[in-house]
């Protein structure tokens, strides 16, 4: 089922690689905080990169960055950004269950907005359990997922999980440029993300609840971790 999913999941995103390119542009305020802190000697991974928009601040901070994607053409859009703006990176196509990185080879980690993306709860704590692998001692991440809780999906969730199907999955529709393509995500509420993170081993400093794009409900959380 793993690999079913990772190679539907590149399907997709290569599929709708251009048209989400077109929507972002702008980092977050947490995202642009955490890079911030950074020292120009730290190697950092944007692990699920998409269209490179953290990767060109992280290159404007760091001294080496890496990309990783499971889509071929939001890694070809992230190389002719990098291009662009005179930066390099290291670019790796692959999935976020089996990173392709050394262990204690990274200072400092971004994950967001994609370990939503990943079917299966063991596989998200396995994601979970690669982020503390590839990280230095002390080494920290932040990582952001959707919540359940966001108005449009709030909703959505009203039976418990089943043999096929984990309480906040759902498939999402990508509709921008007359697409109409399924994306799956599995909505979080904190308690789960909390409970996600410490079984994986990392070490939580921080939880916070974003509405990016909601006026009443929470529609974000961010955890910064660090590797103990």
């Amino acid at each position: 089922m793993a690999e079913n999913h990772f190679k539907d999941s590149e399907e997709i995103w290569d599929a709708i690689a251009e048209s989400f390119d077109a929507t972002r542009r702008k980092s977050w305020q947490d995202v642009v905080d955490f890079i911030d802190e950074l020292s120009g000697s730290n190697v950092i991974a944007d692990l699920g990169c998409g269209n490179g928009r953290h990767l060109v601040l992280c290159a404007n901070k760091c001294r080496t960055v890496i990309g990783l994607d499971i889509s071929r053409n939001l890694l070809k859009i992230t190389q002719n950004k990098m291009k662009e703006k005179q930066h390099s990176a290291v670019l790796i196509h692959g999935n976020l269950v089996h990173i392709p990185i050394k262990k204690d080879t990274l200072d400092a980690v971004l994950y967001i907005a994609a370990l939503h993306n990943i079917k299966g709860r063991k596989n998200r704590i396995q994601s979970l359990k690669e982020v503390k692998r590839i990280l230095k001692d002390a080494g920290r991440a932040l990582i952001s997922v959707w919540s359940r809780e966001q108005e449009k999906f709030r909703d959505c969730f009203t039976v418990s999980s089943s043999d096929n199907c984990e309480l906040g999955d759902i498939n999402i529709y990508w509709g921008q440029n007359r697409l109409n393509v399924p994306r799956f995500y599995h909505l979080y509420n904190k308690g789960e993300f909390i409970e996600d993170i410490e079984q994986s081993g990392l070490e939580i400093e921080r939880i916070s609840e974003a509405k990016l794009h909601s006026r009443r409900f929470t529609d974000n959380y961010f955890a910064i971790v660090r590797k103990g």
